[in-house]
């Protein structure tokens, strides 16, 4: 078994194993040239800025923040802070100023990291609303700060305190100090409803997790590793770290919306995504499919269903598939499947974790069947990541979210609900004794809010509890397992499905507008806006004939009856969707009340 290290000290332990190996490619802000530093250097950087943190008097278990997307200041500045044993706290580059105040205020913290210049405006403009808050460190150097502003100074200032290590002899008696009970992170929860919670997660959670997952996930230090999703994200974050721990290289991808060209440019072998990715990947391929001759159609056809049959009816269950089978199966990847991964710069694929988010069975099958290892699996921030996904060498079960992790105790609790207790689930929510004692049960149990079951040792989701939703028939619906089944229709770019005390299932959707727009242009239907396009009758007909197909499956009561095409996104500024993308059910409802009424009016 690999030799775990304490976070505080695993960047200096790595780097005298791997020594000049490169660790992290990167790209600077605003540049588009990937570079790369080796573990050494990543060593040396980390160093400087526990030293330079010191000079703050940055004390054992205070607080500092980093508000900021990707980058590799972040993880200079994570693995820094652990070094002296501070607690990071990480916001989301798209957090509002209200939010930030309520965080920086609520976990006191003393130094905020900034990223780029929107997020050095909003620090700057709550700074004098925080107490407690003294200094601002800004990752981009061409942010332009302000000439009233003598609390920031640029990160290459930062961690010029720390050049020359001055502080090193202090700085290794923090290491020798680290235990596993300081507090590591407060990551603090986006929230559907209410006010964000801070969820503290340890050292010993972080160690616990990192075992057990080293133990099911067949992550090595030959992989390529993309960052994909915000280090502020558990999942993400978790996963970024038993990479490292797996002596794995990192791809750090700052630019998000670019995700797709740095792909193609830097051939990554693993990334950690939510399932809105794969569906945008099943949405592209299949709309090739349908832009082809017939016998391209039929020949990729044909490909996909025995790739399905391939992987899905005998690789998934632990059965060794026929002879002819797989033969048809390596001619279809050696010359079809194999040029679908291609184009997506996955060369040489090895795993792809999925959670956050309701995968639909159909999605599941499809990225097996192009031949990428999609491990599904289900957790929380308040699990530091994963409570249970597919293991390596074991059957999976398309439709569950895998096994559970060593380690973790479950019990099905009323209404179905799934309450778990383990090494990894964290000690409380800080500073809200009150949100502890519903979360957790007398016997230590924590409630997930989520429902399911086990099935042969795998777990299944059937709903979030709260987002259940009883008609006024009396009869429940399971909102998010609707939605996934539009989702991955081509002119469905977000929907949110409404039966809450109603007597029949609606929806708002927001429609993918330049497939939208194509489509009238080739049908020669003419509109003044987007608003009258979504209200056209022609659009209206197509949409409801692909909604019917899509929901065949659903009883008669879960199907949608009505729907409105919705002229614009849902956003996070008009408070309907979290920083990571989740729909704020409440505030859509609210805000859209006119337009709900007049469905149910019809």
């Amino acid at each position: 078994m690999q030799k775990r290290y304490h976070l505080s000290v695993l960047i200096h332990e790595q780097a005298k194993k791997y020594g000049s190996r490169e660790v992290l490619t990167f790209r600077h802000f605003g540049d588009e040239k990937w570079k790369t530093l080796s573990w050494n250097q990543f060593s040396l950087r980390v160093k400087q800025v526990s030293n330079a943190l010191l000079n703050f008097g940055i004390k054992p278990q205070e607080s500092i923040g980093v508000f900021s997307q990707n980058c590799i200041q972040y993880l200079y500045t994570d693995f820094g802070a652990y070094g002296i044993r501070a607690i990071t706290v990480p916001f989301y580059a798209t957090s509002s100023e209200q939010q930030m105040q309520f965080m920086i205020n609520d976990s006191g913290i003393r130094v905020l990291f900034v990223g780029e210049q929107e997020q050095y405006d909003k620090a700057h403009r709550i700074f004098a609303f925080c107490p407690k808050l003294e200094r601002m460190i800004i990752f981009d150097h061409s942010v332009r700060i302000s000439s009233h502003d003598p609390n920031a100074i640029y990160f290459e200032d930062f961690l010029a305190m720390g050049e020359n290590l001055p502080r090193q002899s202090e700085l290794e008696q923090r290491w020798a100090a680290a235990n596993h009970e300081d507090i590591c992170n407060i990551l603090y929860t986006s929230g559907t409803t209410g006010e964000s919670k801070g969820v503290v997660l340890t050292y010993k959670q972080y160690d616990a997790a990192l075992e057990a997952n080293l133990k099911c996930l067949p992550i090595t230090d030959h992989d390529r590793v993309m960052n994909f999703l915000p280090f502020t994200h558990v999942f993400e974050r978790a996963w970024s770290y038993l990479c490292l721990y797996a002596g794995a290289e990192l791809i750090v991808n700052t630019n998000p919306k670019e995700i797709q060209e740095s792909m193609r440019e830097t051939h990554p072998t693993c990334m950690a995504v939510v399932p809105r990715f794969w569906e945008k990947i099943y949405i592209a391929v299949h709309q090739k499919i349908e832009e082809s001759s017939s016998i391209n159609r039929k020949l990729f056809t044909s490909a996909l269903e025995v790739a399905r049959k391939y992987q899905i009816e005998y690789l998934s269950k632990g059965k060794r598939p026929s002879l002819g089978l797989s033969l048809k199966y390596q001619m279809y990847d050696k010359t079809i499947i194999s040029m679908v991964r291609k184009q997506l710069g996955l060369v040489h694929p090895n795993i792809f974790p999925t959670a956050g988010a309701y995968v639909s069975p159909e999605i599941e099958s499809f990225v097996h069947s192009i031949g990428l290892n999609i491990i599904v699996g289900y957790g929380l921030t308040e699990s530091t990541a994963t409570v249970s996904c597919d293991h390596k060498d074991k059957p999976y079960t398309v439709g569950s979210v895998g096994r559970l992790l060593e380690g973790i105790e479950i019990k099905i609790g009323e209404n179905n609900e799934i309450l778990l207790k383990g090494p990894t689930i964290t000690p409380g929510y800080y500073n809200r004794e009150d949100a502890n004692a519903i979360a957790f049960e007398p016997d230590g149990f924590f409630h997930t809010g989520d429902a399911g079951y086990l099935k042969d040792g795998e777990l299944y989701l059937t709903e979030r509890i709260k987002d259940l939703y009883k008609t006024s028939n009396g009869k429940y619906i399971a909102p998010q397992k609707i939605e996934s089944m539009l989702l991955v229709d081509k002119y469905v770019e977000q929907v949110v499905v409404i039966a809450e005390q109603r007597k029949f299932v609606a929806a708002l959707i927001v429609p993918d507008f330049n497939l939208l727009e194509q489509y009238a242009a080739d049908h020669s239907i003419h509109y003044d806006g987007r608003e009258s396009l979504c209200q056209n009758a022609q659009v209206m007909k197509m949409m409801k004939d692909r909604i019917d197909t899509l929901q065949q499956s659903l009883t008669s009561y879960e199907r949608i009856k009505y729907f409105t095409l919705i002229p614009h996104h849902f956003t996070m500024e008009r408070g309907e969707m979290t920083n990571t993308l989740k729909i704020r059910r409440v505030a859509i409802t609210k805000n859209y009340s006119e337009v709900i009424e007049r469905m149910y009016a019809e």
